[in-house]
């Protein structure tokens, strides 16, 4: 019997699919509308960002130019080997960064920490950019910093509204004067001023590093290789390319490849022009603080151009704002995508993508309130190691599980098909993330710590095929999952989801035992009534029980929901330790002491309150699933008595039924018989009206003519009253409702 489905209203906002812009769902054929260069230079937009101009200024000051131009190419290298992957799959399977780790690997809650860590890099990077434009605002108009970053932060939501339609026209409208104050300064410089760059190569920074060194490669690579995952953001907006088939092959790899990881030989150009105008701007006097900020970097480039202290401000204002916006709408969409996957699998609800768009925007505000700028430095050295473990398990299992067919060849990423742990990215990122924070923490020594981001990139590349290959493929996708689909949903054509009865296309929908019927993946990725029926044995509660039971066995008494506790309280943990020391790594030394103490505090304490929220949350979903049981076998015994009900209603139907006939059958009967009657008493009626009309009849003969006719007419009155009751039995069940019913 299916489960009566309950209509889901969506707000406008998320009905909307020019906001939404397919947050949480496969991108449809008929959104992938644009032409190829529409969507290439939208993705390249993020090109713009001066956070690398700021990046390779403060490595090229503190590391030295060999150092630093050296970790630049091998990182940008990194980047496009990388990305290549990540970009391709997005655009040829329609899906964004998040649903894309979500079926490379991690499983269906397992890229929730991912979601989170992304999430992190969009607001952290929008901080960084808005700040520089704040500060340019505060150089040129003397806006105090406060209302500067507020006016970057709420500059940015409107153009980020209407999804890609909108960046993609302002990414268009703009990009020709971008280029322009982009270019000018540069080639003014190398052009006709030449001699004022004599110098730079041989510069050695704070380091005085005058030959390569290996730990202060490391140092400096370490700043450069969170922008790892800005890939991801190209992935959110090359779903939108046109498929190959529509627009060539040929086409099609040139837009991928150049507005894809191709952004990373643009950003390797913009990473060696802040190293230069860092260089410049101490060589003119500049302080060192401020020889790295891009602002204070421009306005000096343009000086060079124009010659103009009050032209150079002006454009170096003008150039800050556009280039800081190209970059935060991205970063800004982004992590309202990246905000709507973590929330929407963590309470099975979904405002709407503008909800976490200005979510998204107002952390980044509070950070820039806190004055996030000035320590970015540590802040991208600890990030560092999480983003790289993340993207480096996410491409190996693209590439390396992919050529050894340890996984499916169709990434999935519908809910009903997916485990909620898949152990190969979850515990390749796991493990990268434990190695790249021990390394990191100074344990294997001084080098080692300085490679510690690499060790978290390249561990999964040799982690991630040996937990698959233990595996054996099968928590990629839920084994019922095959059988139910060829069951149920077409692979062509559009479907009408049975909960919100929009329209989408088979790639956007499922088969739902539970509701008998088309779900689309967001419908079915919000649902928390169905009990996961499609997966009985793939959710997180069936995984957690499982691995109980591989357990030693005096580990296998413990009740359910305390195994569950602890086996989430340690990851959770471990996570916060892993931050803190991250935090102790990146303090000075003569505060370390003071600094460690402190933290060490801070981590039992938060580990108490972790604890109680922890357990508090596992007795709610305890209780709750308790009440969803006792709802659905409540309504389980309101369907059975409705069944009851129905089919006594068709007995009784039955029964009205037969009497109806029975009655009609009666009133035939009696019709029939007056009938047959009156005809043989009609011809004895009139022979005895013949002999009542003889002269002279005997006296014995005309007493029984009169007994034959009075006999006759008393069995005519008989039959007439029979033939009256026929009528009135029929006339009754005529006007009666309940018969005619």
């Amino acid at each position: 019997m299916a489960t009566p489905p309950t209509y889901r209203h969506y707000n406008r906002w998320v009905a909307n699919e020019t906001l939404e812009d397919f947050a949480l769902r496969y991108t449809a054929l008929r959104a992938r509308r644009w032409s190829a260069a529409r969507v290439a230079n939208t993705a390249l937009g993020i090109v713009s960002f001066l956070a690398l101009e700021a990046i390779g200024g403060a490595i090229t000051l503190q590391y030295g130019v060999v150092n630093a131009v050296s970790a630049m190419a091998v990182v940008m290298l990194l980047i496009f080997l990388f990305g290549l992957p990540l970009c391709y799959h997005a655009a040829r399977s329609g899906l964004d960064i998040d649903l894309l780790t979500r079926g490379a690997g991690f499983g269906y809650l397992g890229s929730t920490l991912s979601s989170l860590i992304y999430a992190s890099f969009t607001f952290i990077f929008f901080a960084i950019e808005a700040s520089i434009m704040a500060m340019a605002l505060q150089l040129l108009l003397a806006i105090p910093l406060a209302w500067g970053y507020l006016l970057s932060a709420l500059l940015v939501i409107p153009l980020v509204t209407h999804g890609i339609r909108r960046i993609s026209r302002f990414q268009l409208w703009t990009q020709p004067l971008w280029l322009i104050l982009q270019i000018a300064p540069f080639a003014y410089l190398l052009l006709w001023q030449p001699q004022a760059l004599s110098g730079w190569l041989d510069f050695t920074g704070s380091a005085t590093a005058e030959q390569f060194d290996l730990a202060l490669f490391g140092a400096a690579a370490a700043l450069i290789l969170p922008l790892m995952a800005q890939n991801g953001e190209q992935a959110d907006f090359l779903r939108f390319l046109p498929p190959a088939t529509q627009i060539g092959r040929r086409r099609w790899w040139l837009a991928l490849l150049l507005s894809g990881p191709g952004w990373s030989l643009i950003g390797m150009l913009k990473l060696l022009a802040g190293s230069l105008l860092a260089w410049l701007a101490l060589q003119h006097g500049v302080a060192p603080m401020l020889a790295d900020d891009p602002a204070h970097m421009y306005q000096l480039a343009f000086h060079f151009l124009t010659g103009s202290e009050g032209m150079a401000l002006l454009l170096t204002t003008l150039f800050v704002v556009v280039s800081q916006l190209k970059i935060n709408v991205t970063n800004a969409y982004a992590g309202s995508l990246a905000w709507s996957n973590f929330f929407s699998r963590l309470t099975h609800s979904h405002p709407g993508r503008i909800v976490w768009l200005i979510f998204n925007v107002a952390i980044a505000l509070l950070l820039m309130e806190l004055g996030l700028y000035h320590t970015f430095e540590s802040i991208l050295i600890g990030y560092a190691v999480l983003v790289l473990a993340w993207i480096g398990s996410v491409v190996a299992d693209l590439t390396i599980n992919r050529w050894l067919h340890l996984r499916p060849d169709e990434l999935e990423f519908r809910r009903g098909y997916l485990y909620d742990i898949n152990p190969v990215g979850s515990g390749s990122m796991l493990l990268a993330s434990l190695a790249g924070g021990v390394a990191m923490l100074g344990w294997g020594g001084a080098t080692l710590a300085a490679l510690a981001p690499f060790i978290a990139l390249l561990l999964p590349f040799v982690s991630a095929p040996l937990i698959a290959y233990a595996g054996g493929r099968r928590y990629y996708r839920v084994a019922a999952a095959e059988a139910t689909d060829s069951q149920g949903v077409s692979a062509v054509g559009d479907h009408t989801c049975q909960l919100c009865e929009h329209h989408f296309e088979a790639a956007d929908t499922l088969s739902c035992p539970h509701y008998h019927g088309t779900l689309c993946s967001l419908c079915c990725a919000l649902d928390a009534g169905c009990g996961d029926r499609c997966r009985p044995t793939a959710h997180i509660g069936a995984q957690l029980q499982q691995l109980q039971q591989r357990l030693p066995q005096p580990l296998r008494q413990i009740p359910a929901t305390t195994a569950q506790f602890l086996l989430l309280l340690l990851p959770l943990s471990l996570l916060i330790a892993a931050l803190f020391a991250l935090v102790h790594a990146a303090t000075p030394a003569a505060a370390a002491a003071a600094v460690a103490t402190a933290l060490w505090h801070s981590w039992l304490l938060l580990l108490i309150v972790t604890g109680v929220l922890l357990w508090l949350h596992l007795l709610a979903r305890q209780s709750r699933q308790q009440a969803l049981r006792e709802a659905q076998q409540q309504s389980e015994r309101l369907r059975r008595e409705m069944v009851a009900h129905r089919r006594t209603h068709q007995q009784l139907q039955q029964a009205k039924e037969a009497a109806v006939a029975a009655n009609q059958a009666k009133s035939r009967y009696l019709s029939g018989v007056s009938h047959e009657l009156r005809t043989p008493l009609n011809t004895l009626l009139g022979y005895a009206q013949l002999l009542d009309q003889v002269p002279r009849l005997p006296a014995t003969a005309e007493q029984a003519a009169r007994a034959i006719r009075r006999s006759g007419e008393h069995l005519a009155e008989v039959i007439e009253g029979l033939e009256q009751f026929a009528l009135n039995l029929r006339e009754s069940m005529l006007a009666s409702p309940k018969w005619r019913d």
